[in-house]
């Protein structure tokens, strides 16, 4: 007589998963030992990707993902996920572990890396199509035309997204100013009636950030938004706010996807502050 199939709890805890993945990936099908073994360095993306990115860097189907999240314990992706949430900031790897990884995973080259972060650049770009709409765009760019002044406040790996749009608008003619501390907006009451934050964070997200859009739209200030996941704060508190996803190289990310867009928002803004 078959012994009935065992059930599984969902794991209650990080810790948890990764002992029940290791207790069970020698015994899983080739296809579910594929997204066991991406996990455990990668435990950040699952915080803030869909199940169909999450599929694509494995290199399975969607539905065999799924199935690897079942087997696991979880009823589904959103189940896995919501644990992964609420420990994000704990498991994204440092700097130092993303190199140490690096080594690991590959012999160290300098064009190899160019290569990869080449790819994943054009990934990116191609996933803008997917997250970003000509007419959320087009509301923000015209938002932003009609303020007196553009506050553009970006922190941490967000400062060099924020600090290009500055740059453009300079060149310009666009009133716009580059916060990269939310208190000097705060300590001085810089941001006035008719002006327009754009507030830009990646996670894990900046609270400082989050903060400043949250006290200065409850001022009836216009906040239009930037970030890389739909489960950002930035979204109760922006007008508007757009999405990127940006591929990752071993940890790394660059910002292609943020910067073009932004780069094409800001030229934008300024061509229909000339018409006007």
């Amino acid at each position: 007589m078959n012994k009935p199939a065992e059930v599984l709890k969902a794991p209650e805890s990080v810790s948890e998963l990764l002992e029940r993945l290791d207790d069970r990936l020698e015994d899983m099908p080739k296809r579910l030992k594929q997204c066991a073994s991406f996990p455990r360095r990668h435990l950040h993306l699952i915080a803030v990707s869909t199940v169909s990115e999450m599929a694509r860097a494995v290199g399975v189907a969607p539905s065999v993902y799924m199935r690897f999240c079942q087997a696991v314990g979880f009823s589904g992706y959103s189940e896995m996920q919501d644990l992964l949430r609420s420990k994000f900031t704990d498991f994204r790897p440092t700097y130092d572990t993303r190199l140490a990884n690096l080594s690991e995973e590959r012999e160290l080259s300098t064009g190899r890396l160019l290569a990869d972060f080449a790819e994943a650049g054009h990934k990116s770009l191609l996933s803008l199509s997917n997250t970003v709409t000509s007419d959320r765009l087009d509301r923000i760019a015209r938002g932003m035309a009609e303020a007196r002044v553009i506050h553009l406040v970006g922190l941490r790996r967000a400062f060099s997204v924020v600090s290009n749009m500055g740059y453009l608008f300079e060149k310009m003619g666009v009133p716009a100013s580059v916060h990269f501390k939310a208190g000097m907006i705060e300590g001085h009451g810089a941001v006035l009636p008719g002006d327009v934050l754009f507030a830009v964070t990646f996670a894990p997200f900046s609270d400082e950030t989050l903060r400043l859009a949250k006290a200065t739209a409850a001022r009836g200030v216009t906040v239009f938004g930037l970030t890389d996941s739909g489960a950002c704060p930035l979204v109760e508190s922006a007008r508007e706010v757009l999405i990127v996803r940006e591929d990752e190289v071993i940890g790394f990310r660059a910002l292609n996807a943020a910067t073009t867009l932004t780069t094409a928002l800001a030229v934008s803004v300024s061509a229909l502050r000339q018409r006007s």
